[in-house]
């Protein structure tokens, strides 16, 4: 040992070495998290989520990076908004929803939440067990439609959408008034309870078929009416908390969804069977495979399709106070290299 850090030693003892050796240590590197929260809403457009949970996708390729034990949870919620609002809480590192709250949260924190991909493409539908309601024409100001939240849900915006198209852009906002907030599973109670004022829901699959299926109800309008068919249609989005302070767990979950589209394009039944798990259906397997093979009740892809459309049409709107130059403004780097729009 040096003869002044004997000396040292000698005069204030083994602590002072201690001390020393830590002062004169580099600083460690900050440690990424060593968990990731998601937050998701109801329905088969979100079937990804639960691959990626129940396949523990993320905790298998954490191990492999080298993050040790990571462990993922997944909170069912009402709609997009309000995993937003867990997002900005700081209560999740992830959250799901359309297009609308995913441009919503983009815009709301200039940039410091984006979408880390989107998860597939599937039309909504609003749906009527009203026999005097046949068209968007047919709707009065005593009429309730249903939809996941108001204003700035896929649902809520493509009402507008048909709105303007239907009456011109001054009346864009003409049906705004008739919508109500409830979930999709809630709202399909409504519909098909025949106990509410509420005969009229916007919404996705599977309830939007459950509806139509039963006899009661029929259909009012496609999504695929008023925006180009193909478009994405949910998002899962990512703080830049998480994308910053965890950029390898931010990857490798990243990697975690992408390859749980991919399995689940491969694997339709076995999908079929993780999302009934989690949302149990007395229609069955086969009525939940039925619709994942046809592709023009859903497609699932990563590929954004539509981002910049939907992002033009909302700042049009004024519901967005930016617009982005390009739909990679939108998105985390991961999706720079894909032919997207």
């Amino acid at each position: 040992m040096h003869k002044k850090m004997r000396g040292v030693v000698a005069m204030f003892g083994a602590a002072a070495l201690t001390m020393l050796a830590v002062a004169v240590s580099p600083a460690p590197a900050r440690a990424e998290a060593n968990q990731v929260r998601i937050a998701q809403p109801y329905g088969l457009l979100y079937l990804p989520s639960y691959v990626v949970a129940d396949r523990h996708l993320i905790e298998e390729k954490a191990a492999a990076a080298g993050l040790g034990k990571v462990t993922v949870t997944l909170t069912r919620l009402a709609s997009g908004p309000a995993g937003s609002d867990m997002l900005l809480a700081g209560d999740a590192d992830l959250a799901m929803g359309g297009w609308g709250p995913a441009l919503t949260m983009w815009d709301k924190t200039h940039g410091k939440v984006r979408g880390m991909m989107p998860l597939c493409s599937s039309p909504m539908y609003v749906v009527s067990t009203d026999p005097r309601i046949r068209t968007m024409a047919d709707f009065t100001d005593k009429d309730r439609i249903a939809v996941s939240a108001i204003k700035v849900t896929d649902q809520a915006v493509t009402l507008e959408m048909a709105a303007a198209k239907q009456w011109g852009w001054d009346q864009r906002f003409r049906l705004d008034s008739l919508t109500v907030s409830m979930s999709n599973p809630d709202g399909q109670a409504a519909l098909l309870g025949g106990l509410s004022e509420v005969r009229n829901h916007a919404t996705i699959i599977p309830f939007s078929i459950a509806e139509l299926e039963s006899g009661k109800a029929h259909l009012v309008l496609s999504s695929d009416d008023v925006m180009d068919p193909g478009a994405s249609s949910v998002v899962v989005y990512a703080s830049q908390k998480f994308h910053d302070g965890s950029p390898k767990l931010y990857a490798v979950t990243a990697a975690a969804f992408e390859e749980a589209i991919t399995w689940i394009n491969t694997h339709t039944h076995e999908a079929a069977e993780i999302y009934l798990a989690r949302e149990p259906n007395k229609a069955g397997l086969a009525w939940i495979e039925k619709m994942m093979s046809d592709p023009k009740m859903v497609r699932y892809s990563s590929t954004p399709h539509g981002m910049q459309a939907h992002a033009d049409f909302m700042h049009k709107l004024g519901t967005l106070k930016n617009a982005p130059a390009s739909w990679k403004d939108l998105f985390w780097e991961n999706m720079a290299s894909k032919d997207g729009s």
